[in-house]
């Protein structure tokens, strides 16, 4: 199970960065961002989740997983002093 989690973890950082890269291309990636996370909710909460006694708790799980996502991702400091 360890495994598991430590490859699903490695996925969600590797698509959070991959969005991020797309977002800094565009020119707005903020507005992209947003327009990005909705659509992805809304494919979460249409989504056909066959063979499950509760579909409920998965999507929900599911919308939460990309609520933390998106949270990892914020606009930049607008302080511009370097360490």
């Amino acid at each position: 199970m360890d495994e598991l989690n430590g490859k699903l973890i490695a996925c969600q950082i590797l698509i959070t960065g991959l969005i991020a890269r797309v977002a800094n291309e565009q020119r707005d990636p903020l507005r992209f961002l947003t327009d990005f996370r909705d659509e992805i909710k809304a494919v979460v909460s249409g989504i056909n989740i066959a063979g499950m006694d509760n579909s409920d708790r998965v999507r929900t799980v599911a919308q939460h997983t990309v609520d933390e996502l998106f949270s990892l991702m914020k606009p930049p400091s607008s302080d511009s002093s370097s360490d």
